[in-house]
């Protein structure tokens, strides 16, 4: 989703340092680069297999660059630098602009497969050409670019594509506007008077049932077009794997959050701001019914070759602002390569404001979304699913909560486990 606005050694002997973790995690990214050309022969059924994303922000990488946040120094979590979303055959910017396409975002597993990150940053299901070309998962082709659709059935003819993960719909119930107003709500609310988010009309006409239905049928007919564009480029549907995936949680509760909603601090500090009563709004109705949405296009959809990567609790415990973790100066911790860093900090990137004017290495559409260490968890999840070519289903969270380990890859350590009925409820609603 679009919104306003390497890793720490472990502490088992296995663990890599910090440097090594970065070449690690170079060689993984090296490896499974979309940008290097597939064989002649590849294609449906013949090659090595390739994994293929698609959909929004929250899997397109925004935010990847930051690993944790530093209100200080912006190099202390800065772990990407500013090629981070480079994605172009040379390296040197992006394929489409803004589509923020980072090196740590999660298509790129390893495990005998080869990546390509189709999503984009702020796509909704449907192409949008507006000041900002943004592809959703159509088969849209025009002078500013493709439709994701359209993209996956031209690589799929050259590639043996074995997994298409798609994370969509975000943005169709207008994410970007309901985070705006909801630190605006914040920002302006008088001394005397908490203005709520939850409850306006802008806010609530996202949630009625008629939208609600609406953009479910908009992910079903997305997610159609995934399968459409695999056959016409060749495959039988047991020839490959559509994974829907699920958003996660990215701010605790109200209760759960270290900064006092009383002044200003929680916004112009932890980057958080938001009242008690929207964050416990966000959890308990708003992703709920943007999963739901998403679970139930993917029944909808009648598809036989469907998995679910559930990722609604992936980030709990290391949420933004929540207790537990914080910046890089509230933790005592010099930078993002210090032991104990990916344990101590936040995975989700803070809602930026007046930070981002002037030469600001911040973007506002950075906000809210799963930073570096975020990406590398969401990529250990889908590893998980891909399961060495048979994939599963399944709810991931963290593997060690207040001991993060990592993997040898530099990725904090998840565990993929049954799905969560409760969430899975929400589709058949």
């Amino acid at each position: 989703m679009h919104t306003l606005s390497r890793i720490r050694s472990s502490r088992t002997g296995a663990a890599l340092t910090g440097p090594a973790v970065a070449l690690a995690t170079a060689a993984l990214i090296a490896s499974t680069s979309a940008v290097a050309p597939p064989a002649a022969a590849d294609g449906p059924g013949s090659g090595d297999p390739w994994v293929v994303t698609l959909g929004d922000s929250y899997i397109s990488g925004e935010a990847g660059r930051w690993a944790g946040s530093s209100n200080d120094d912006y190099h202390r979590a800065d772990a990407l630098g500013p090629s981070a979303y480079h994605d172009n055959a040379s390296g040197t910017g992006e394929t489409i602009p803004g589509c923020h396409r980072a090196e740590s975002a999660e298509a790129y597993i390893g495990a005998g497969t080869r990546g390509l990150n189709l999503a984009c940053s702020g796509a909704e299901t449907a192409t949008s050409t507006g000041s900002d070309f943004k592809p959703g998962i159509d088969f849209y082709d025009g002078s500013a670019g493709q439709g994701q659709a359209l993209a996956l059935q031209e690589a799929a003819a050259t590639r043996n594509v074995s997994m298409v993960v798609v994370s969509i719909g975000g943005n169709d119930f207008d994410f970007a506007g309901i985070v705006q107003q909801c630190v605006v709500d914040f920002l302006t609310s008088p001394t005397w008077w908490k203005n709520y988010c939850h409850d306006d009309d802008s806010v609530e006409a996202n949630f009625t049932s008629a939208n609600v239905a609406a953009v479910r049928a908009e992910v079903a007919g997305a997610l159609g077009n995934v399968a459409t564009a695999m056959r016409n480029a060749g495959y039988d549907d047991s020839q490959w794997t559509l994974v829907v995936q699920t958003y996660p949680s990215p701010v605790p509760n109200g209760g759960g959050i270290r900064y006092s909603q009383s002044g200003y601090t929680r916004q112009f500090t932890g980057g958080c701001g938001l009242w008690n009563a929207d964050a416990n709004w966000a959890n308990s109705t708003a992703l709920p019914v943007i999963n739901g949405a998403l679970l139930g296009a993917a029944s909808d959809v009648g598809l036989s070759n469907v998995r679910t990567l559930d990722m609604t609790h992936a980030f709990d415990g290391q949420r933004l602002c929540e207790e537990g973790v914080g910046l890089y100066e509230e933790v005592g911790l010099a930078n993002w390569q210090s032991p104990g860093a990916v344990d101590s900090t936040e995975w989700v990137n803070q809602i930026r404001t007046v930070s981002t004017i002037g030469d600001s290495p911040y973007a506002v559409q950075e906000s809210l979304h799963p930073n570096y260490w975020g990406q590398l968890a969401q990529r250990n999840c889908l590893r998980q699913v891909w399961n060495g070519g048979s994939p599963v289903s399944g709810s991931c969270v963290i593997g060690g909560l207040g001991a993060t380990t990592l993997t040898a890859t530099g990725e904090p350590r998840m565990t993929l486990g049954p799905l969560d009925q409760e969430v899975m409820s929400l589709g058949e609603k």
